[in-house]
Parts: C-alpha cells; sequence; structure tokens
C-alpha cells in the first residue's frame, strides 16, 4: 500500500510539472496583448539584415543555440523529479521503461542571452559560443521597441523565435507561423551548452543521436542543417576538415580556404569563411548542391553527403527547393517548441541581458 501511495505521490507530481512546461503554444498569442509585436520584430530584423547580411544567420543561429540547451528552473524541476522517480523505483523494482523521457536537457527560454553576473554564469562563454555568437545588440533594440510599446509582454524566448523566421524571409527564405507563448529562463548551463550543441567535428551517427536527444528526427536534422546555407564558421572549426579530409574535400575549395585557415593552431582561429561558399547571403538550397560536390565547409556538413543514411535525403533537396523550404519550416516550428515554458512558468524578462 506504502508503495502505491509513493507511486501515486511521484506520479502527481511529475504531471504537476509537464503540465507547467509544455502548455500550448499559439500563433495568435500576441494578437490582443501587443498587437504590433510581430511589425516590430520583422521591421528590426530587416534593417538589421539590410545594414549586414550576415545578421540573418546570425539570428537563426540564437534561435537554434537556445532551444539545444536547457536553462530552465522548472524544467530542471522536472528533471529533478524524475530522478527521485527514477531512484524510488529502482528501489521498489517497479518497471518504468515504458515511461522513460529522452530529451530532458532542451529550452527555447532565452538563456542564451543572458550575461554573466556576480554569481552567475551564462552560456556565452561556452566553447560554441564564445567569439561566435552575435546579434545581441539587435535583440536588445528589438526588446527595446517593445517594451516601449507594451511592457512586459513579450519574452525574449520569442524574439528569438521571431527574429529567426523574419531572417531566413529577408535573405531569400520560406516563411511560418511560428508559435507564440514561451516564456524566458531566470537560469543559464554553461556545461550544457558545452555538452548537448552539436560539435563540427560530429559523424553523421553522432548528428543523429543529438538531434534525437532533443526530439527531432533525422530527418529533422538534415533540414534544420539546411541553415547553414547562410553565416559563416570559424577557422578553428573547420581546420581538422581542411588539413586531414582530403579525399572527400573539393581540391580547388581547399587550396582557396588555406590562405585564410593555416595549418598551424592558433594562427588565424577565428577567420571566418562562408559556410555556403555559392550564395552565401542567399536562403536557398546550395548548401545541399555544394556537398554532392564534396564541398561541405565542416565535417558535420559533409556529413549528409558521405555514403550513408542522409544521401537520399540530401541529394533531393539539392534538386527540389521547395521540398526543402517545406521540411525547414516544420522542422523549425518543431524545434523551437522544445521544451518551452509557459503559462505562469518563468518570467518575461525587462532586459533580455538578466532576470527580473
Amino acid at each position: 500500500m506504502a508503495s502505491r501511495h509513493a507511486f501515486a505521490f511521484y506520479t502527481m507530481a511529475l504531471l504537476l510539472a509537464a503540465a507547467a512546461v509544455s502548455a500550448q503554444l499559439s500563433t495568435d498569442f500576441y494578437d490582443e496583448t501587443c498587437p504590433d509585436a510581430l511589425d516590430i520584430i520583422e521591421s528590426a530584423v530587416r534593417a538589421a539584415v539590410s545594414k549586414e547580411s550576415r545578421m540573418g544567420a546570425s539570428l537563426l543561429r540564437l534561435h537554434f543555440h537556445d532551444c539545444f540547451v536547457n536553462a530552465s528552473a522548472i524544467c530542471r524541476l522536472f528533471q529533478n523529479l524524475w530522478k527521485h522517480f527514477l531512484l524510488f523505483s529502482s528501489t521498489m523494482k517497479l518497471d518504468i521503461s515504458e515511461y522513460e523521457l529522452n530529451y530532458w536537457a532542451s529550452g527555447c527560454d532565452g538563456s542564451v542571452l543572458l550575461d554573466d553576473a556576480p554569481g552567475f554564469t551564462g552560456e556565452k562563454t561556452a566553447v560554441p559560443n564564445k567569439n561566435s555568437l552575435r546579434g545581441f545588440d539587435v535583440v536588445d533594440d528589438i526588446k527595446a521597441q517593445l517594451e516601449d510599446s507594451c511592457n512586459q509582454t513579450v519574452s525574449c524566448a520569442d524574439i528569438l523565435a521571431v527574429a529567426a523566421r523574419d531572417s531566413v524571409v529577408a535573405l531569400g527564405g520560406p516563411t511560418w507561423d511560428v508559435e507564440l507563448g514561451r516564456r524566458d529562463g531566470t537560469t543559464a548551463s554553461l556545461d550544457d551548452a558545452n555538452n548537448d550543441l552539436p560539435a563540427p567535428t560530429l559523424d553523421l551517427g553522432d548528428l543523429i543521436k543529438a538531434f534525437a536527444n532533443k526530439g527531432l528526427s533525422a530527418s529533422d536534422m538534415i533540414a534544420l542543417s539546411g541553415g547553414h546555407t547562410i553565416g559563416q564558421a570559424r577557422c578553428v572549426n573547420f581546420r581538422g576538415r581542411l588539413y586531414n579530409e582530403t579525399t572527400s574535400l573539393d581540391a580547388s575549395m581547399a587550396s582557396s580556404l588555406k590562405s585564410r585557415c593555416p595549418s598551424a593552431k592558433g594562427n588565424g582561429d577565428d577567420n571566418t569563411l562562408p559556410l555556403d561558399s555559392s550564395t552565401s547571403y542567399v536562403f536557398d538550397n546550395f548548401y545541399y548542391k555544394n556537398l554532392l560536390r564534396n564541398k561541405g565547409l565542416l565535417h558535420s556538413d559533409q556529413q549528409l553527403f558521405s555514403g550513408g543514411s542522409a544521401d537520399a535525403q540530401t541529394k533531393t533537396y539539392a534538386s527540389d527547393m521547395a521540398g526543402f523550404f517545406d521540411d525547414f519550416r516544420d522542422a523549425m516550428v518543431k524545434m523551437g517548441g522544445i521544451g518551452v515554458v509557459t503559462g505562469s512558468g518563468g518570467q518575461v524578462r525587462l532586459n533580455c541581458r538578466k532576470a527580473n
């Protein structure tokens, strides 16, 4: 009888936490409370991209790096409750395999925007982010305009989601309806940022696993990787491929890269080159076309066409841009819902760089 009571307690605790974390988003969330929100964000993004085309990729990347890292206190509560539940079930010799959850470490909650402060370490200094993430000033500008229009209403997490969509559109890519209502987290995790974000050195199997850990399929991963049709990468992230993967890297491309990325470590580490050298500031399917010619800049890029399970989908996207656009927009909506906090959970920050 005691075990039944304990089981019921933990089940109820998990259900309450789940309700707080996974309430529904909606595309019309701000229609009444901040009707100009989407127009304000779109206008600011278009101005920023017009000033610097590279900013579109930077804003898209901010959203990705936000969603792939857990930073929500409520998600952590849910995770801790689950750990206690696992300990309890092990003690009581209960079979709970059918209840296993496998993508806790995730959440689109604006954690990537939080600055370091005394007693608080954010995610900006994580290896994948340091000297790499940019666009924070654009987000600050958008937030300031939104606060003038509707005080403490639009979350920083939602700003990132909408700005990512508007950046893609500004560079010629597809549009989609962004589901809204995310709340901002109050915590961040440097360790999770270092461990959860897929590294540019990953092989195909590890890429599939990294995305699966967030509830995303292999097909989602291949489609989302198409975001690399815009943006740039630092020499430190493709030096290994440039000098060690001669059989899978186009020789003429390799020759052109070496002047910007010398072989010696520490020499030119922060020099950048476009991920898609064909149309680096246009959102199209040339990323996939380049992969068919062994012109993927990163090791992880070329893994999508390397004799493995991703080859067929990559070839399809290379010849069918409309198909790529359809799958990309669907995957972006799916990614934008990872581990979100809604309702009364979290907060709406007044300043995206710090919790209230």
